[in-house]
């Protein structure tokens, strides 16, 4: 089965809030417990690059599950999630874009 790659692009106007996010990401796969274990592959988030083809999306954050199962977890049981998206509620602009693929 091929782990999965995750990408959430986010709609963040103050370049403060940005970095904040970043930083938040960047404990990710620590913070992020399934039993007990961490269970994300890989977290990482960047900004984009100012540029008008990025129809204001600031922050693209990139994460690896080993399956899709992981992912569906993080999404709906994952306490280290719940707190990134509290913090991304009250600083983004609009709702994230999120894709996910399979990893070759």
């Amino acid at each position: 089965m091929p782990k999965i790659a995750r990408l959430t692009l986010f709609k963040i106007p103050d370049p403060a809030n940005v970095q904040e996010a970043i930083k938040k990401y960047s404990t990710l796969t620590q913070d992020a417990l399934k039993d007990g274990k961490q269970y994300i592959q890989q977290a990482q988030a960047s900004p984009t690059h100012d540029d008008p083809r990025r129809q204001g999306i600031t922050l693209v954050a990139r994460t690896v599950f080993e399956s899709k199962a992981d992912m569906d977890f993080y999404d709906n049981e994952c306490t280290a999630h719940v707190e990134i998206k509290k913090l991304l509620k009250q600083i983004i602009e609009a709702p994230p874009i999120m894709l996910y693929m399979d990893l070759q």
